[in-house]
């Protein structure tokens, strides 16, 4: 115990925010591997307080005010709770009598953060000391999933189990989860509504807990509530440091999670900036998670710049181009068939990522790119009276019929061929998203492009 006591006091007399979160943090450090289980075994549950009170208050080392020792000790009786939850549970693990219960550990350490909380929120924790905040938030997030996860994994018999089938996104499937978003969200709350200047504010710990709101409200699904905390951004941006001051990390995490909500809000153009500069401002060496980033920025950025990605960038992402590959090559040859066979083929992966939607727009460009290789396959108008070889232009009337035929040839003859209503509806669908400029002449039965520009951003 005494070691630990050491390092929190140098901590303390250095206002060194990084030493004093390590030693709270609930796994041992890597300089020291049984930290955890002699901290655990330097006391008891009847002598603990007393024994911290020595380290802490009465100790001749360390000079802090009243409340702040008073909070200090509460914390660290509380964190002595949680250790000793882990490792009661790790001995019996030995014998292969139990397993470490997670939901116990959940609840001890949930008093911990609430008592680092509450030490922030009546200033007695100073700012300095804001990496406590995130060892708190971050553990209130990985024992509510262990836990969650260990609840979902006890046996059960019949009766539980038709419970279970019936009512499982009810009962305790992501109880401890969330729950510790609700924790998680004080934090937030606390750092965005501090009204300290900058040099003294909580608010440098806004963008870390962020994130982790952002990764526990998608682990839940609720992306109403990721929205909301773009929300609160926007309400306090001006009262907010610069993105750009806080770390790398937490700027990219917060980037990606950010353009991933609006990208399921299909606000594309914001999505693509926030993806854009999260994949820009990615460590060279992080493969996984430009990986990550480029699965929504590619099909993202073909829909707003209608650019379809190279082959080399494809080549060196194979889970991108295992799923995006044969979608983005059917999109260039607009081959409609092989489009819809890989949408349902890759329907779960695509869903499970959240871009289903947002692939399947790109079917709009499939179907551009198809009308215009009927266009540029069908030559040239002849030259009038008194024009050159200078002023020919590519044929602007197209038959309905041909377009018809490409469609039908497209998907592969395997489903009934589409009527000409069909085949005007979408081309006044193409005309309106302006994929392409124009008009239907139905009693002709023709389509009629524009001459400076029929497909807007292609060169056609």
């Amino acid at each position: 115990m005494s070691k630990l006591f050491e390092e929190f006091r140098t901590a303390m007399n250095d206002c060194n925010g990084n030493l004093l979160s390590q030693c709270i943090t609930p796994i041992n450090p890597s300089y020291d591997s049984d930290r955890l289980q002699s901290f655990y075994e330097a006391s008891d549950a009847s002598g603990v307080e007393t024994d911290i009170r020595y380290e802490i208050i009465y100790h001749r080392d360390i000079d802090l005010p009243k409340d702040e020792k008073r909070i200090w000790l509460d914390i660290f009786v509380l964190y002595w709770k949680a250790v000793a939850v882990m490792q009661t549970s790790e001995d019996f693990m030995h014998t292969g009598i139990a397993t470490t219960n997670w939901n116990k550990v959940y609840v001890v350490w949930k008093e911990v953060a609430n008592a680092v909380l509450q030490g922030f929120q009546k200033e007695f924790i100073h700012v300095w000391a804001i990496p406590c905040l995130y060892v708190v938030g971050k553990y209130l997030r990985v024992f509510a999933i262990k836990a969650d996860r260990q609840f979902a994994d006890l046996p059960t018999n019949g009766f539980q189990n038709a419970l279970l089938n019936a009512f499982g996104d009810l009962i305790g499937k992501h109880d401890n989860l969330e729950d510790s978003a609700r924790q998680i969200n004080r934090i937030f709350s606390l750092c965005i509504g501090d009204r300290n200047s900058l040099d003294v504010s909580r608010k440098w710990a806004i963008y870390y807990t962020a994130n982790l709101l952002f990764k526990t409200y998608f682990k839940l699904s609720s992306f109403n509530l990721a929205k909301n905390i773009l929300k609160s951004f926007a309400a306090a941006k001006d009262d907010l440091p610069p993105l750009g001051s806080f770390p790398k990390a937490q700027q990219v995490t917060f980037l990606y999670h950010a353009g991933i909500v609006y990208c399921i809000e299909e606000d594309y153009s914001k999505a693509e900036e926030h993806l854009f500069e999260a994949f820009r401002q990615c460590h060279k060496d992080a493969h996984r998670n430009k990986e990550l980033i480029l699965t929504y920025l590619i099909p993202i950025h073909l829909l707003t710049s209608h650019q379809i990605p190279s082959a080399a960038l494809l080549a060196s992402y194979p889970r991108i181009q295992s799923l995006l590959g044969p979608i983005i090559t059917a999109v260039r040859q607009g081959d409609l068939k092989t489009f819809d066979a890989t949408m349902r083929r890759e329907l779960v992966n695509l869903t499970r990522l959240r871009i289903f939607l947002t692939v399947e727009r790109s079917r709009d460009i499939l179907i551009r790119n198809l009308i215009r290789k009927v266009y540029l396959l069908g030559g040239y108008e002849d030259l009038r009276e008194g024009q050159t070889e200078a002023d020919r232009v590519l044929r602007s009337r197209i038959p309905i019929s041909e377009i018809q035929a490409a469609l039908h040839f497209s998907l592969g003859y395997e489903e009934d061929m589409l009527d000409s209503d069909e085949v005007e509806q979408l081309l006044a669908n193409m005309i309106y998203k302006n994929h392409m400029k124009g008009y239907i002449a139905r009693d002709r039965g023709i389509l009629v492009l524009n001459k400076k520009g029929a497909f807007p951003g292609t060169g056609a």
